[in-house]
Order: structure tokens, then sequence, then C-alpha cells
């Protein structure tokens, strides 16, 4: 099964100075972990939840002026709607990371969640050792 089977495609992108409040706010509103920084529609970077606290709210500068070319992850792991799922899942546990851009060209087309592969129930041995793996790298 390809990754386009499964992705989202209706996906939340923000510019890089886009305010660390302003994300969170588009987090919050569309109940969403993380999001895709782009700059012409290819991604640059991407920023978590997770991001936001620790790099952000935690090192106890003012947040309001804070942007997303600051906090964000610019390493990010892509894949195509058409790689195998599979390929997906073994990105995600080898990097220790719950959701990958969708990229076509260069250009963001979806984002694909550890959660889409097990509630496809496609390959949930798959997506749970992913998420073990994950989860015991964050405790490491």
């Amino acid at each position: 099964m390809k990754v386009r089977e499964v992705m989202t495609t209706s996906v939340e992108c923000a510019a890089p100075n886009t305010t660390v409040v302003e994300l969170a706010t588009m987090m919050k509103n569309n109940d969403i972990g993380s999001i895709p920084i782009c700059e012409a529609q290819k991604v640059i970077g991407i920023i978590t939840d997770r991001d936001i606290v620790l790099k952000a709210v935690a090192d106890g500068k003012n947040i309001e002026k804070r942007t997303a070319k600051e906090v964000m992850n610019s390493k990010v792991i892509t894949v195509t709607a058409d790689q195998d799922v599979h390929e997906a899942a073994s990105l995600m546990s080898k990097y220790q990371i719950r959701r990958l851009p969708v990229v076509e060209q260069g250009k963001l087309i979806g984002i694909v969640a550890l959660g889409d592969l097990a509630i496809e129930k496609i390959h949930v041995n798959e997506a749970g050792d992913a998420l073990s793996e994950i989860s015991q790298g964050a405790h490491h």
C-alpha cells in the first residue's frame, strides 16, 4: 500500500516568520501536533508542540516575538506519495518521529502520521513497533 492511500491531504503549513503563538493557535484550532514550515510550498522545516514548549516556552524568552524559523527543526524527513507505507513506518522508527510530510517534486502535498498506519489497520504491528521504539527513545 502506498503513502497516498493513508495520508492526510488537508495540511496546515506556516511561513518561517509565523510566530510561536500563532503556531500554537493553529495547532489548537486544528487539533494537530505539528506544522510543516514552508517557503513557496517547499518544506524547509517542521515544528511540533513539543518544540514550542522546549525551545520557546521553557527558555523563558518572550514567546510573542519568537518565530517558526527560530524554533523549527530544519532536518525534515519526508516521503513521497508513491512510497510504500512500510518505508514510512521504517523512517518513523529510525528517526524517532511520528509524522512525515509528504512531498511531490519538493512541494508539500500531505502528511502521514503514525496513527494513520495504525488506524487503517494496514501495518498495525509495524506501527506499534515504530511507536514502541519512538517512545523508548524519548525516555533515554
